[in-house]
């Protein structure tokens, strides 16, 4: 049982990093815009494609071996495609309507989003079958045994790059001229303009992060299980992540990545534990549910979100 629960933490870690790297894209964007972005969900999916693309790429040139600078390399693709796509969404879709009633950029983002996941369905785009991942990071079927729990090369490399990813993270938010630029546009728009701040340019940053956030989590997630691949799988992880960023306070950026942590954990804890209770381990799924009830009920400004008045 202690080795059981002790597995079953470290699963829930490095699922919880996944879903907090997505769930810092929807609480970045909701900062600054007051949006619930649901195509981020589709960027995430399309950033996986990006990986899988490039892996096939590197396989290739490598002829069926993958290294770290390769690795690396593909990461940054996945990043950087998805912060380019972010970016473009932000001005052809989103900024048309910044100054709409708040209803407008609600469905134009449900409408971006059902547009990106049949558009890669098409044939010559991605298509609508499933398709596999290869062998990503090298050497990640190593499993390493420390205390009777087996820790795969790939947990290792996920957490690790998660912590990273965070620092530096809180690192431009907190310490640079830029992040502090969001910071004043999510406290105020129009007082942060009239300061002299580029609402654009901070909007389009804001964008290109947390849309490379997602990247980075598709990277992670598929080197992770080696998933299968489809237009449509952002869907159910969108969720659980958008459940995340809520539960944690949705624009709070610490928060998104407890609410992740959090959100991982409970799942894995319900898979492992499953047999023992006698129920399915697909239940594991309606955790994010259930909790989500359970935030609004409770608290629903969510763990570090705080309480505001709107006027009408």
């Amino acid at each position: 049982m202690h080795l059981l629960f002790l597995q079953q933490l470290l699963n829930g870690i490095q699922l919880g990093s996944i879903y907090a790297l997505i769930a810092l894209g929807y609480t970045m964007v909701y900062g600054i815009l007051r949006l619930i972005n649901f195509a981020h969900a589709d960027v995430f999916m399309i950033g996986a494609y990006i990986t899988f693309y490039a892996t096939n790429c590197a396989l290739d040139v490598t002829h069926g071996g993958t290294n770290g600078a390769a690795s690396l390399g593909i990461l940054l693709l996945a990043v950087l495609g998805c912060g380019v796509l972010g970016v473009l969404i932000e001005r052809l879709a989103y900024k048309p309507v910044r100054n709409a009633p708040r209803l407008t950029p609600l469905i134009t983002a449900i409408g971006v989003s059902l547009f990106l996941e049949n558009f890669c369905m098409l044939p010559k785009v991605f298509g609508a079958g499933i398709q596999f991942t290869g062998t990503i990071v090298p050497g990640d079927s190593r499993k390493f045994h420390f205390d009777g729990v087996e820790i795969t090369l790939n947990s290792v490399v996920i957490i690790a790059a998660t912590l990273l990813i965070l620092g530096v993270l809180w690192y431009v938010v907190s310490c640079t001229k830029l992040g502090k630029a969001m910071r004043a546009v999510s406290f105020d728009r129009d007082a942060a303009s009239l300061m002299g701040i580029d609402i654009d340019r901070v909007i389009s940053f804001t964008f290109f992060v947390g849309s490379g956030l997602a990247g980075a989590a598709a990277f992670l997630f598929a080197s992770l299980t080696h998933h299968e691949l489809h237009p449509d799988m952002g869907i159910i992880l969108g969720m659980k992540a958008f459940v995340a960023a809520v539960l944690g306070g949705i624009g709070n950026i610490p928060g998104a990545a407890l609410g992740g942590l959090i959100m991982g954990l409970a799942e894995s804890f319900v898979q492992g534990y499953a047999p023992a209770m006698h129920i399915s381990p697909s239940y594991s799924d309606a955790v994010s549910f259930l909790l989500l009830i359970f935030i609004l009920l409770v608290k629903p400004s969510g763990l570090f979100g705080s309480s505001a008045v709107e006027k009408v």
